[in-house]
């Protein structure tokens, strides 16, 4: 019987171990065969964490986390769950390859995914010129021309903050009329840098190594043209990954996995949850941290109190 089981990895997850390692809880933290590390791996350079004056890469800063919460005892296992059973004293995970065990509490940090585009090289030229991340990687485009993809409160976010660094910012937008609230409409159109473009879908990405440009197709004739960018933003969503949990925990209105104000509680006993996973707005490498450190702190707290 494991006092702390944590299924998930990226710096919620880590954090989560290196605290409940600490406090000699000896957890399991199951990071996934695919993804270990998160979102965090596919990112180029993080200049926004803090201790790290220089910047470095995503993988580089992940490889640091794991180190440390190895270097207290924590016990990763690189493998995949595939079903648990929270709803108990006793919670029961599973994983991909067969292996059952139990726990007197879990943290969830399995994180959120960026909506993609679909498109190839959308992989390839990610940290390259295409970003999901305006906090992250705005910083890289002073004085160039980017796009933004996306018609929602998100979209016109990203674009608005955009316009600090970069020259000139599109939004590229699948319809004629937003999805987002008026004041965050009000806020692009009012900005002197930002141009519509309208009824427009990103058909393909151009550039070898690093983005030049898009093509772009009408969404209503089909006609379609080029567009020199030196970057692109996708802000079409991102998608709390709760598959696991989603007929056991309690979910909020957009699907991420509700908490009880700033705790980590969510609505079954001994079940704990942090970072992207119960994070619409933020999705920070820095909030998933905090988060993480939360959530260890309530599992050790309800442990102590059981």
């Amino acid at each position: 019987m494991r006092e702390v089981i944590i299924i998930g990895s990226g710096p919620a997850g880590y954090t989560a171990a290196i605290y409940a390692a600490r406090a000699q809880l000896n957890p399991l933290m199951i990071a996934s065969s695919v993804e270990p590390g998160g979102e965090l791996m596919k990112t180029t350079e993080v200049e926004n964490f803090p201790g790290f004056p220089e910047g470095l890469m995503g993988p580089d800063l992940m490889a640091n986390f794991q180190a440390q919460a190895e270097r207290f005892g924590t016990e990763i296992l690189f493998d995949d769950v595939v079903e648990v059973d929270l709803k108990g004293d006793v919670k029961i995970v599973k994983t991909g390859s067969g292996e059952t065990f139990e726990a007197k509490t879990v943290i969830i940090s399995t994180g959120a995914a960026y909506r993609e585009l679909g498109l190839p090289k959308e992989k390839e030229l990610s940290g390259h010129g295409v970003s999901w991340c305006a906090t992250c990687d705005g910083f890289f485009f002073r004085e160039k021309t980017i796009a933004v993809v996306g018609g929602g409160d998100s979209a016109m976010e990203e674009a608005n903050f955009l316009t600090k660094f970069a020259s000139k910012v599109y939004v590229i937008h699948r319809r004629e009329s937003l999805k987002a609230s008026k004041i965050m409409q009000q806020r692009a159109f009012d900005n002197p840098k930002i141009e519509f473009i309208w009824n427009s879908a990103v058909a393909e990405l151009q550039g070898e190594g690093s983005l030049t440009g898009v093509v772009l197709e009408d969404t209503v004739t089909g006609a379609k043209s080029e567009l020199a960018l030196d970057g692109l933003f996708i802000a079409i969503g991102n998608d709390p990954r709760v598959w696991l949990v989603e007929n056991q925990v309690e979910l909020t209105e957009e699907r991420f996995i509700k908490v009880e104000g700033r705790s980590s509680r969510t609505s079954l006993p001994g079940v704990f949850a942090a970072g992207d996973v119960i994070d619409p707005t933020y999705r920070q490498a820095i909030t998933a941290a905090g988060s993480g450190c939360v959530a260890a702190l309530d599992a050790e707290h309800y442990l102590a109190s059981h």
